[in-house]
């Protein structure tokens, strides 16, 4: 069966599966809208978080960004990797125990204030609309190259899918489809790191396969990897840092906390019956994600070793133009990867150097899904890497277009608008503001903005800046005021926002002077993709600052703190006699 043919078998059969799950657990009302009903078991949850979790940019991205960066991009292994962990222990059990619905819910609640829930709710739709567009982005690559329709065809087809599982049942559908999800996306990403492992190792288990010799040579994987890229100009492989180790600090610990603040993968953890069923489930997800992390190195050595060796395919000889494999045609028609042919020797030469490397364009995007393809794989496990890209774009897009939806229906309208609507209107509601979410992310996914198109990092630093801290001080801090959350959360995102345009190159306050985007314009050497870590700083020093200047919070605002963090037999935390909100 030809290639196409099978994919469109796979994908549509998946589909097909997300589909019917949808029909199955629709959602009857908000409580199964917003947390599944609230019962979802443990280890099942764990799967649906690690889907969740585990987005286009860990499916497809996180390999390329490593097979080209090297040792520097392991930023993102330990960042993301990391974060699930602070998530884990410092975030998932608290607000579980305080048993609600959403973070601005909470955060409206500890800080006794709508206008702390309305600044909440903004910072929460920054980052996930940020986050929405690289997965609508995936879908939109996968389904160009592998099906062959054109890259709005493709979003289309995402959005419909979305739109009937996601709307149809909210987290319910979307917890059910994102547990069959996960179970697409890990053999799709396992299955061909196994098959390459053994065609260049001889070693079946990709993890080990990145540290054992080459078959019938006794030259280790990672010295051949080394070997060849420094012959061809770049920097050694294994010990090439990102920029400086400053900033591959900075970049770790804002990628570990923005993931300990995003709301979708928070929300998670309240769909669970208890607060021990919160840190159980947290555990289950790390387990899930480590079968896909520990085997993103060696997908990404193995792919860049492939590619370097398809591109010279003897010593000193560069690929003959008219020799190039069927893969390279392939993936020429999507725009992804080409060439120029600059001494007119038909011949495409592959360097560091500027002048001499004449494969002009290579997209970190396409080293996991091209690399069965450049492997020689059978069309079956190409088929099912197709799957496991639109799995994982789909299922984390699914996640952050609820938790925009309920941002928006539960913490605007019923906490804020219209508090006294019924549970049938609020239903409706949330269903009409996920359909106008999947249409608005649809629409950046096929006009996204030039400061977000190209990564996912930025949304980790809005998150790291504005909601972790938010969090951190509401749960471990009873001094701090809604004053002082307010401004730490505007001062936070609002300094993250202002370095990241402006080293961008978009001017995002009219008479400020565009800094250039260069390491030495920047403060301490530190990318703005890593800047969410500053960010956190600064919201961390305002609210202390602001709060020691303002009133107290009240005792029942101390109690709710004293009671989230209480022992598991402890009275819920919401059912201390709150404060009524201010009109603010």
């Amino acid at each position: 069966m030809d290639l196409q043919t099978l994919t469109y078998l796979v994908v549509g059969g998946s589909f097909a599966l997300y589909i019917g799950i949808a029909f199955w657990t629709r959602a009857a009302n908000t409580k199964d809208f917003y947390v599944a009903g609230g019962g979802i078991h443990p280890v099942l949850n764990g799967m649906a978080t690690a889907a969740d979790w585990m987005s286009a940019a860990s499916f497809i991205s996180m390999a390329g960004m490593i097979a080209f960066m090297g040792y520097g991009g392991s930023v993102f292994l330990m960042g993301w990797t990391g974060g699930f962990v602070l998530l884990a222990l410092l975030v998932a059990p608290y607000l579980r125990k305080y048993g609600k619905y959403t973070v601005p819910e909470f955060i409206g609640d500890r800080y006794y204030s709508n206008a702390a829930r309305a600044v909440a709710v903004v910072c929460l739709i920054l980052c996930s609309v940020t986050y929405v567009i690289g997965q609508m982005k995936g879908v939109g690559v996968a389904f160009s190259r592998f099906l062959e329709v054109e890259y709005d065809t493709g979003l289309y087809i995402g959005m419909v899918i979305v739109f009937f599982y996601a709307v149809l049942g909210g987290m319910k559908s979307i917890t059910y489809t994102q547990i069959a999800q996960y179970c697409v996306l890990i053999f799709a990403y396992t299955i061909p790191a196994i098959f390459i492992s053994l065609q260049l190792t001889g070693n079946p288990v990709p993890q080990l396969g990145l540290g054992s010799a080459l078959v019938n040579s006794d030259t280790w994987m990672l010295d051949r990897l080394d070997q060849v890229v420094t012959d061809l100009g770049f920097r050694e492989y294994t010990t090439d840092v990102r920029l400086s180790s400053l900033n591959m600090v900075a970049f770790t610990l804002s990628l570990m906390i923005g993931t300990a603040g995003l709301p979708h993968v928070i929300v998670r953890f309240f769909t669970v019956p208890k607060v021990s069923d919160a840190r159980y489930s947290a555990g289950w997800a790390l387990v899930f994600i480590a079968i896909l992390y520990t085997t993103a190195p060696a997908v990404a050595g193995m792919a860049r070793l492939n590619l370097i060796e398809t591109m010279a395919p003897e010593p000193g000889e560069n690929l003959a133009i008219a020799e190039r494999p069927q893969w390279f045609r392939n993936w020429e028609k999507t725009g992804l990867l080409g060439f120029e042919d600059k001494n007119g020797d038909g011949r495409i030469a592959y360097s560091a150097s500027d002048a001499d490397n004449e494969l002009t364009t290579v997209d970190q995007d396409i080293m996991v899904l091209a690399n069965p393809e450049i492997a020689r794989l059978p069309n079956w496990v190409i088929a099912l890497v197709a799957a496991g890209g639109l799995a994982a774009a789909l299922s984390t897009a699914a996640g952050l277009l609820l938790a925009i939806a309920s941002a928006i229906s539960h913490d605007m309208l019923k906490g804020m608008i219209y508090p006294r609507i019924s549970e049938k209107q609020e239903l409706l509601a949330s269903r009409i503001a996920m359909a106008a979410a999947i249409a608005g992310a649809g629409y950046l996914g096929l006009n996204p903005p030039g400061f977000a198109a190209g990564t996912v990092a930025l949304a980790f630093g809005l998150a790291a800046s504005s909601i972790f801290p938010a969090l951190m001080m509401g749960i471990f801090s009873q001094r701090v005021t809604r004053e002082g959350a307010i401004a730490g959360m505007v001062s936070g995102i609002g300094v993250t926002l202002f370095y990241v345009f402006q080293h961008m190159g978009i001017m995002f306050i009219p008479g400020t002077a565009f800094l250039g985007d260069t390491p030495a314009n920047w403060f301490f050497g530190i990318e703005p993709n890593a800047f969410g870590v500053v960010g956190a700083l600064v919201n961390f020093v305002v609210a202390f600052a602001v709060s020691r200047v303002t009133v107290a919070p009240p005792l029942a605002v101390r109690q709710l703190v004293d009671n989230i963090r209480a022992p598991d037999h402890a009275p819920p935390a919401h059912d201390v006699d709150l404060v009524i909100h201010d009109k603010s």
